[in-house]
């Protein structure tokens, strides 16, 4: 009973520990910069262990410095709801589910938003794996409860992978365009989020045709994609 009793109270203090950790990372990051991600830490590793050159591109840089088509095309491209959803899209998952199913020969398509991907990003590893997408489910409920639109646009465009060793948009306009975050037009800000789905395997910087066609249709979505509100500014009034 006494050991039964101890492994009780120990369980019960590494979910206390789980929960408060956990919350307390999510407060800070809503107002500290993200520097360094999991999955930067796990690419590092990986080009370490195939004795690669290491290569790890990244400086933040405050959302209102950046070039305003960045979150236009990146919402046209992959999250067309995401100022008016709470972290999930069921209306893309369903659809995604759907095109799985009558299309199971072709790229498997998730629906995840904006918000799961910045949560995928900062917080986890990446993987297909059960326990992976509960804690997605878990840290996409926290962010959207405890960080504004604002700022988990500005995570994710300063976290997201955008190139071989290159991890957001200040990196990545240096790497591949010669100029800053700010200074990215609006075809540069259409080809970058065009790469999204697989950044290692498409090049921003020597485009193929299939990325130069990507990025004419993200150009033509964009048109009916307001500019991205200011912190604090009412979302619905930004949208008329």
């Amino acid at each position: 009973m006494l050991i039964i009793s101890y492994i009780k109270k120990i369980l019960k203090w590494i979910v206390v520990a789980f929960f408060a950790s956990t919350i307390l990372s999510v407060i800070i990051y809503r107002f500290v910069p993200v520097f360094i991600t999991p999955l930067m830490v796990i690419r590092v590793i990986d080009q370490m262990k195939a004795d690669k050159e290491v290569k790890m591109k990244h400086d933040w840089t405050p959302l209102e410095q950046m070039s305003p088509y960045m979150p236009v095309a990146v919402i046209a491209s992959e999250d067309a709801r995401f100022l008016h959803h709470h972290g999930f899209d069921f209306e893309a998952i369903q659809k995604a589910a759907e095109r799985n199913r009558k299309h199971p020969e072709k790229r498997v398509h998730g629906g995840s938003t904006i918000s799961q991907q910045t949560a995928k990003n900062v917080f986890l590893w990446p993987g297909r794996t059960w326990l992976r997408k509960g804690l997605e489910v878990y840290f996409t409920t926290l962010i959207e409860l405890l960080w504004s639109k604002h700022r988990i646009m500005e995570v994710y465009l300063n976290s997201i992978e955008m190139g071989d060793g290159i991890y957001g948009t200040e990196a990545v306009a240096r790497e591949h365009f010669e100029c800053s975050a700010g200074e990215l037009t609006r075809s540069q800000c259409a080809l970058i989020a065009a790469t999204l789905p697989n950044p290692r395997q498409f090049s921003s910087k020597h485009p193929s045709k299939y990325m130069l066609k990507r990025q004419k249709k993200i150009m033509h979505e964009m048109k009916s994609v307001p500019l991205f509100p200011k912190e604090g500014e009412d979302l619905k009034e930004e949208k008329e």
